[in-house]
């Protein structure tokens, strides 16, 4: 591990949810739960807002995010929302708002970046930074960090640093929220190994639930145990690299540039939906998922030279269909047609309760070859 390298990695807090509190500040320090549909506060004649419970909501929809107080009710991300509500009935239920989140997270690393341009982006609320070569000591530059992104955004954010990224991540988790965690190689034995395995990105439930039947509850004791063993147990490459995390090492760089290799849209319906009874509304659905992936490949400088769909039935079985085209397409209506030939090859009797359109093969816009797709007649929807 090379101590002379300076990563952090920051994490923003609770950020859906954040960002919802700009727009209702009224219910800072509340339980607030966001997801689902058609939970969107109503305005009484006296200018108040009335917010939905969870209490009152009927569907299957999932949680996207929640406050710290939900969380204290154990209430987290990719609960449902019915489950949700049996732990926090009186929890306020807020729908999600992407575009508002897109250009929060566009705001704060824009704000990291005139400070540190060095930025790994690992999606919408979290990245790494390589602050090696900037001038400063490092907890002055964190906070200085951190500051940015409060004055870009009205919006917290916890972050570790650490000598490389591994470490990182498990700091900025330490003292959430709106904390600030830095790591020495040689207080690894103190800080880090007294934490559970778990805390270990890339130590799933299964490998935890594993390593707990071995014996192995610490990150300590998993850097204690021999590197063959762990081999022998998990398998080469898990084995060894586990015995590198748990001692705190990790040589993966902070990559600044990366290509995506696809950009998809999909949505889980409140009901499940039929292709003949339902066409009108799977219509417009799918419409719209075409419309929003277009916009997507505008806004990333892309063009696709493959265009998928998802399914999944009512039974919970998947399908998927790709579909790959002699020119690259990005417009909306190029898309649909696309992804309508590709639902002629799937079956459709029975009701769907998720539909998905996916772009790949991807290359820039300006590089690419677009042509329409020749209309085609009789889609499904």
């Amino acid at each position: 591990m090379n101590s002379d390298c300076r990563i952090a990695h920051l994490d923003m807090d609770a950020f859906f949810a954040s960002v919802e509190l700009l727009r209702y500040p009224e219910l800072r320090g509340q339980a607030v739960v966001v997801g689902g549909r058609n939970a969107a506060p109503v305005v009484e004649a006296d200018g108040s807002r009335r917010y939905a419970r969870l209490a009152d909501y009927a569907g299957r929809g999932v949680v996207t995010t929640s406050t710290y107080e939900a969380r204290a009710l154990g209430v987290f991300s990719g609960m449902g929302l019915m489950k949700s509500a049996a732990l926090a009935p009186q929890a306020i239920l807020l729908p999600a708002n992407f575009d508002a989140y897109r250009h929060y997270s566009r705001l704060f690393k824009a704000a990291v970046a005139r400070i540190a341009p060095q930025i790994e982006d690992r999606g919408i609320d979290e990245i790494y930074i390589d602050l090696t070569d900037i001038p400063g000591e490092t907890r002055a530059l964190a906070e200085r960090i951190r500051r940015a992104v409060r004055e870009a955004t009205g919006l917290t954010c916890s972050i570790g640093v650490s000598p490389n990224k591994l470490l990182s991540k498990i700091c900025s988790d330490l003292d959430k929220p709106d904390g600030l965690t830095v790591l020495d190689a040689a207080e690894i034995p103190e800080r880090i190994w007294p934490l559970p395995v778990r805390k270990i990105n890339g130590i799933g439930p299964k490998a935890g639930a594993r390593l707990e039947r071995l014996g192995i509850r610490t990150i300590g004791e998993l850097a204690a145990a021999p590197a063959a063993w762990l081999v022998e147990q998990f398998g080469r490459s898990t084995g060894a690299w586990m015995h590198d995390a748990a001692n705190g090492i990790d040589r993966r760089p902070v990559v600044t540039e990366s290509e995506p290799k696809s950009i998809s849209r999909e949505t889980t319906f409140e009901r499940d939906l039929h292709a003949r009874h339902d066409r009108a509304l799977l219509s417009e659905i799918f419409t719209g998922l075409c419309e929003r992936l277009a916009g997507d490949l505008a806004r990333k400088g892309y063009a696709a030279r493959t265009v998928g769909i998802k399914l999944r039935y009512a039974d919970f079985r998947s399908v998927t269909r790709d579909l790959t085209l002699p020119a690259a397409v990005r417009d909306a209506a190029d898309l649909r047609r696309a992804a309508g030939e590709c639902l002629k090859r799937v079956p459709l009797t029975q009701k769907l309760r998720l539909l998905g359109v996916r772009a790949s093969a991807l290359l820039p816009a300006d590089e690419a070859d677009a042509a329409p797709v020749a209309a085609q007649a009789s889609l499904p929807f």
